[in-house]
C-alpha cells in the first residue's frame, strides 16, 4: 500500500468511513499482531489486544498527527493495550528487586538452531510480568526508570524481572537445542512482521531497538 493511499484510507476513517475502517484494519493487522503477540502469552490474548487496540486507533484519529508515520502511531497504541491488559489482568506481583541484573548469555550454537517462530513461542511461555518488562527493555528499548513508570513499579523490580525472564530463556533456549522441547515449538504459520527477523539473537537477548 502506497503513502497516499494510506492517507486516503486515514482520512476515510476520521469520518468514520466504514469501509476506510474495515480496509485499514486489513492493510495494519499483520504489523498490529505482530506487537500484540510479542506482549501476550497466547494467540488468543493477542487477539483481544489487537481489537480493543484497534477500537482505540479508530476512535482516537482525530488524534493521529499526519507530520508523522502512521504505523508508529498505531504500534504505540498497541503496545499500550497490551501494558493495559497486563495491569488488568495481573495477579501475581513479583517484586524482588535487583540493583544489578546480571547479563545471561546465549551462546550462538543455541540461537542458530532456532528461528523467529519458535523464539517467539518461548518468550510467551515467560510469566506475564517477565514478558512485560522483557518486551519493555529488550525489544522496545525503555529504561527501566521509564518501564517503571509504565508499569506502576520501580525500577528494581524492572530489573529483576528482566533478569528473571533471561533466565528462563536461557534454560529454555539450552532445553530446545537438546531437543526436549522440540514438540513444543514447532514453526506456526503465523506472519510475524513486526520485528526484523535478520538478527533473531540481538533482538530476543540483548537490549535491542524501538520501532
Amino acid at each position: 500500500m502506497s503513502e497516499e493511499e494510506l492517507q486516503q484510507l486515514i482520512e476515510g476513517c476520521r469520518n468514520q468511513d466504514r469501509k476506510c475502517q474495515k480496509m485499514l484494519y486489513k492493510a495494519l493487522y499483520g504489523f498490529a499482531m505482530g506487537i500484540c503477540l510479542r506482549y501476550a502469552g497466547n494467540r488468543y490474548e493477542a487477539s483481544e489486544i489487537l481489537n480493543t487496540g484497534f477500537f482505540k486507533v479508530m476512535t482516537n484519529m482525530e488524534k493521529y498527527d499526519p507530520a508523522k508515520p502512521f504505523k508508529a502511531w498505531l504500534g504505540r497504541i498497541m503496545m499500550n493495550t497490551s501494558i493495559d491488559y497486563y495491569r488488568s489482568n495481573l495477579k501475581v506481583a513479583y517484586t524482588e528487586e535487583l540493583d544489578q541484573a546480571d547479563h545471561v548469555g546465549v551462546s550462538e550454537s543455541v540461537t542458530s538452531k532456532l528461528g523467529y517462530d519458535e523464539l517467539l513461542k518461548l518468550v510467551q511461555k515467560l510469566p506475564e510480568a517477565y514478558r512485560t518488562v522483557f518486551n519493555l527493555f529488550a525489544i522496545d528499548g525503555y529504561t527501566h526508570e521509564e518501564i517503571g513508570e509504565m508499569l506502576g513499579i520501580n525500577p528494581g523490580t524492572s530489573k529483576s524481572n528482566l533478569h528473571k525472564a533471561r533466565q528462563k530463556l536461557q534454560k529454555m533456549l539450552q532445553s530446545a537445542s537438546s531437543g526436549s522441547s522440540n514438540a513444543e515449538i514447532r514453526h506456526t504459520s503465523t506472519s510475524i512482521v513486526a520485528i526484523r527477523q535478520t538478527d533473531v539473537t540481538d533482538i530476543y537477548i540483548n537490549r535491542g531497538f524501538r520501532p
